[in-house]
C-alpha cells in the first residue's frame, strides 16, 4: 500500500496495488475509485483533501491484529 498527497492538486491517493487502472467511478463528488481489469479496487482518491482532512500531508496508519477464533 502506498499513500500519496499532491499539494498542487490537493489530492490524497491511497494505492492498494500496482495493477493498472482499467476503470474509474466517482460515487460521490470528490471521491474517485479506481478498478483493475478484473473489477478489483486498486486505489481511491480524495479530491480537495485539505477541505476534508485536518492535515492531508500527514497520514496516521494503525494496524489492528486479526482476531483468531
Amino acid at each position: 500500500m502506498r499513500i500519496t498527497y499532491d499539494k498542487e492538486t490537493d489530492t490524497l491517493a491511497v494505492h492498494l496495488s500496482e495493477h493498472p487502472v482499467a476503470d474509474s467511478d466517482e460515487p460521490r463528488p470528490g471521491v474517485i475509485l479506481d478498478y483493475d481489469q478484473q473489477g478489483h479496487l486498486v486505489s481511491f482518491e480524495l479530491l480537495d483533501a485539505s477541505r476534508q482532512m485536518t492535515i492531508p500531508a500527514t497520514v496516521e496508519l494503525e494496524v489492528i491484529p486479526r482476531r483468531t477464533a
